[in-house]
């Protein structure tokens, strides 16, 4: 091979096995040679490579038959939150180890039946409830941009597997930037798309209005081929899937940029923006403006409630989907217990971790009686609120654009002792969630330490297709996504 599977974008590497320069269980066992090699980063939880090469020689079997499907015979790997048959899905948490589901998420079963081969599951925080994968009970995950840093969360273990080249792309979930926060931190492309687009059966549930599938991987064209196969209506199984048709986000990609309208929030570049983050989005949006794009000063006034209203509605949404796990029906239970209260308290205090617990007692307080009117109800309204005022900003403009977050990728354990400042990191992110908005972080430049930049953009509901247009043209004129982290580039 002139050039190894592993240097190869998603997109490449399937035009590669379709032209048969490899098969498709060449392709799976290089990968989890890197796997195994770079275990270190902890970036996946688990692994089966004769599962893995069963898919691919399946793949290979509709390779020989004619078949050319986009995704035939390319390998991915699914953040932990997404149960699979033929992995243990754990969703980062002891409440859950060694669990095996009957059954695949949509999103996992619509990827392959795409052709594509599964290496293994993703190491995330526990229940994808973080922003830094240091909540994960199996220990935090490194970004392999430099291994003291955090990758990000809850979705580090997709980030981290994608930047290191472990696996050319990967599922992750964004309920409050978790899919764009760790794409940002390790130098990857991920997009969340509108909320409904991609089916959530099969999820591990944290917060349900919030909660939403996307791709992660080096390029926006990679992520445009990911979610073509997975997006699109599953009525019988998931009641806030939407009735949107599937579509091939990757049509428009090459549409030139010339009079789009950029809108740039006022309040994304206030005093908490870090001067390394600023300059790396201001030189990207000089780029856009070379391109034929055209800035447009917008507000979104809300954006500071966005973080005590997401993490009201979020904790609320938590305490009632984690309730189902009490040690009755699966999961761990707790050895010794005098009755089945007592079971119940002292299962749930093994095997939950202190972030998991901390958003279920804030949770379980706002929708007290007494206080649901005063924090949930607010909350809700104040969301509502906060969607409006996209939908006026929308009126001036056709995407917005701004920071991911307010600095690259900290150090692990200097934000532990502090969940809110940890909370505070998802600024930029909770605003578009809370609207149930498309967005995604491309990398736009380096920071300190050289750490990786990402550019946040988004769009109108529905909007995907434009997102990955203006991502794609951007990556076809800058080298930011090509760039690998020492040690991981052979």
């Amino acid at each position: 091979m002139s050039v190894a599977p592993h240097q190869m974008t998603l997109s490449d590497l399937a035009a590669a096995l379709r032209a048969r320069e490899f098969s498709a269980q060449e392709v799976a066992r290089h990968f989890l040679v890197r796997v195994e090699r770079h275990a270190g980063l902890n970036a996946f939880l688990a692994t089966d490579p004769e599962a893995s090469l069963a898919q691919a020689r399946a793949a290979d079997q509709r390779l020989a038959a004619g078949e050319s499907a986009p995704l035939l015979g390319v390998p991915i790997a699914h953040k932990d939150i997404f149960v699979t048959r033929d992995f243990p899905t754990t969703a980062g948490s002891r409440m859950l180890a060694g669990y095996r589901s009957p059954f695949d998420a949509t999103v996992v079963r619509r990827l392959g039946e795409a052709g594509a081969v599964t290496l293994g599951k993703l190491n995330c925080d526990e229940f994808a409830m973080g922003s830094s994968n240091e909540n994960s009970a199996f220990g935090a995950v490194k970004n392999p941009w430099d291994v003291e840093r955090t990758p990000g969360g809850s979705s580090g273990g997709s980030a981290a597997a994608v930047a290191a080249a472990l696996v050319p792309a990967a599922t992750g979930t964004d309920t409050g930037g978790s899919i764009r926060q760790p794409a940002s931190f390790c130098g990857i492309t991920g997009i969340k798309p509108t909320y409904g687009r991609a089916s959530r059966y099969g999820m591990v549930a944290f917060a349900s209005s919030l909660d939403q599938a996307g791709p992660m991987a080096r390029s926006a064209h990679d992520c445009a081929l990911l979610l073509s196969a997975f997006c699109g209506p599953d009525p019988d199984r998931d009641s806030t899937s939407l009735d949107t048709p599937a579509e091939d986000f990757s049509r428009g990609l090459d549409a030139p940029l010339d009079g789009l309208r950029i809108g740039v929030p006022r309040e994304f570049f206030g005093e908490g923006l870090a001067a390394d983050v600023r300059a790396a989005i201001d030189a990207a949006l000089a780029h856009y403006r070379r391109l034929g794009a055209r800035l447009v000063d917008i507000s979104l006034p809300l954006t500071e409630l966005s973080i005590p209203v997401y993490y009201v509605i979020a904790a609320a949404e938590a305490s009632s989907n984690l309730s189902r796990f009490d040690g009755v029906k699966f999961g761990h239970r707790a050895a010794k217990y005098t009755d089945l209260l007592d079971m119940y308290k002292k299962t749930r205090a093994e095997a939950f971790g202190d972030e998991v617990k901390r958003r279920i007692m804030i949770g379980t307080y706002v929708l007290s009686h007494g206080y649901y009117d005063a924090y949930y109800l607010q909350a809700q309204k104040i969301r509502r609120m906060i969607a409006d005022d996209f939908r006026r900003a929308f009126a001036e403009c056709d995407l917005i654009a701004g920071p991911v977050a307010p600095t690259v990728a900290w150090k692990l354990g200097a934000k532990s002792d502090d969940p809110v400042a940890n909370y505070l990191a998802d600024i930029f992110t909770l605003p578009g969630s809370l609207a149930g908005l498309p967005g995604m972080s491309i990398p736009c430049g380096f920071g300190e330490g050289g750490m990786p930049v990402g550019l946040q953009l988004l769009g109108n509901y529905f909007g995907e297709a434009r997102l990955l247009n203006a991502a794609h043209r951007f990556q076809q004129t800058t080298d930011f996504h090509t760039q690998a982290p020492e040690g991981f580039e052979a």
